[in-house]
């Protein structure tokens, strides 16, 4: 062979094949690792990020060191060890500061283009040092301008492999595959630079005798020992970030468990207080209602000569709120322990013809004129007595409000029942200040009032019994003034 001749060189291919699998494999180890790197807090983010270092950098430096054990040349090949161990640090230097930039909450494009020139500059550091490593009877030389292409090819791709790692490190359902890919094109572009960047050496013969202290010859078993061990690690690396990724699977599930314990519980707590705000709400009726004919009565007693008749009245009126109270009282608890109403045939028009009764007093304090509109055929309802009472006795009061402040035209209660094909329907209509269409379905919501004194539970529990009744409440505009509130109550006899 001629001294200027360039000596004939050749690849081992499965060596090669070896090679590009570590490069994929460790690009997606590296996607794996970023997002542990990621996830992780202090000093156990500081762990991940000198393991993922140290796992990802072997990775990245055994592509290289066997993809040139993978060269042939026509004369025998060792490397100095110590400047091969230079080259991994220089791997594992670039994979700490990739691992680092890919974990930050936000990363520019600014950021991404500085981070790519490092660590391009880093890898094709890794590539030439390791060349540098190489001890033989020849004389390296570079064409420039493809040493030039490798190290642009190492930097382009390395923002490809950093826009790729930062994107990939959010581990959402069904980003395996993507991983897959991601690796597969990123350990492509690692093989190509490496490649590119030994097609730039050519070896000319020499005469003199290469130093050989501090060297190590690798054989083709050697060289599959270390792609071995290598691609183990790089397994471990990535079992581990599995592992650690179901134990955070685990823990997350874990505090949503508890989470949804102590959700429960607030729940619970806001449905006692519900309960015991409709409690204050409804007892405070019947109550009035007794202190007010308590008060009465004792006014009849207090004449002369006592009016004994009209002070039996009140105070049997006076018992029958209070008994009333009672009812309501256990109503409510049946309706916290989800126990069904009492489900009979009950006259609407009756109900209707009670509550008037019981609320005569107030309709006449606030100057409000009751006419009715009650269907002679509606027929019987099935529904809870109490209940619907309990219903009407709210529309009515709530009507009676509405128009407190109305002085500019008569205030007029207007109460109908019709018979619809299977059921019934009953409309309270008032002339006091109408209804907002904003708040037509927010009256109906827990703790909404339009009243400055209002709980806001009265229109809600009054659609909760409708509707555990079967039947449906909503409230409209009038036609000229004031707002009408109806529902529809299932026939005694019809289907619900």
């Amino acid at each position: 062979m001629l001294a200027n001749e360039v000596m004939l060189s050749s690849y081992d291919q499965l060596q090669v094949a070896l090679s590009v699998l570590i490069a994929v494999s460790a690009s997606y180890a590296a996607l794996d690792l970023a997002g542990r790197v990621t996830a992780a807090r202090g000093l156990t983010r500081s762990a991940w990020l000198t393991g993922g270092a140290v796992s990802m950098g072997i990775g990245i430096w055994a592509m290289h060191y066997i993809g040139m054990l993978a060269f042939r040349l026509p004369v025998p090949v060792s490397y100095h060890w110590p400047t091969v161990l230079l080259s991994l640090l220089a791997g594992i230097s670039c994979s700490a500061f990739a691992l680092m930039l890919v974990s930050r909450q936000r990363m520019s494009f600014r950021y991404a283009v500085i981070g790519s020139l490092i660590m391009g500059s880093g890898i094709a550091a890794l590539h030439y040092i390791g060349m540098a490593a190489m001890r033989l009877a020849a004389i390296c030389q570079f064409d420039h301008l493809v040493v030039t292409l490798s190290v642009l090819l190492a930097i382009v791709f390395s923002l490809a492999a950093l826009w790729l790692a930062f994107y990939f490190r959010e581990e959402h359902k069904g980003m395996l595959w993507r991983k897959v890919g991601g690796a597969v094109i990123t350990g492509g572009a690692i093989s190509a630079m490496h490649y590119t960047g030994m097609a730039a050496a050519s070896f000319l013969p020499s005469s003199s005798r290469p130093d050989l202290s501090h060297t190590v010859s690798i054989s083709s078993l050697g060289t599959v020992g270390i792609g071995i061990v290598t691609l183990i690690v790089l397994g471990l690396a990535i079992l581990t970030c599995a592992v650690d990724r179901r134990f955070d699977a685990q823990s997350l599930e874990l505090a949503l468990a508890e989470a949804n314990i102590k959700l429960d519980q607030m729940s619970r707590i806001a449905t006692v207080g519900e309960m015991a705000a409709s409690i204050a709400h409804e007892i405070n009726q019947p109550l009035a209602a007794v202190v007010t004919n308590r008060s009465a009565s004792l006014r009849w007693l207090a004449m002369k000569p006592p009016n004994l008749e009209e002070a039996r009245g009140a105070v049997t009126r006076a018992v029958q709120e209070a008994n009333r109270a009672g009812e309501v009282i256990t109503r409510i608890r049946a309706l916290l322990t989800r126990a069904s109403p009492e489900m009979r045939s009950v006259n609407a028009n009756e109900i209707v013809r009670d509550v008037l009764s019981l609320t005569s007093n107030e309709l006449l304090k606030g100057g409000v004129t009751v006419r009715t509109e009650l269907a002679a055929d509606a027929p019987p309802v099935l529904g809870d007595r109490i209940q619907l009472q309990q219903v009407i006795l709210n529309l009515v009061r709530n009507a009676i409000d509405a128009m407190s402040t109305i002085g500019d035209r008569p205030r007029e209660l207007l109460i109908r029942s019709a018979k619809d094909t299977n059921s019934v329907l009953i409309q309270i209509e008032d002339s006091g200040s109408g209804l907002d269409p904003e708040q037509a379905e927010r009256i109906f919501e827990p703790f909404f009032t339009t009243k400055p004194q209002g709980l806001g539970m009265g229109l809600s529990i009054s659609r909760s019994i409708i509707e555990a009744h079967g039947g449906r409440l909503w409230a409209s505009p009038g036609l000229s003034h004031g707002a009408v509130f109806q529902f529809t109550l299932p026939k005694a006899d019809g289907r619900r």
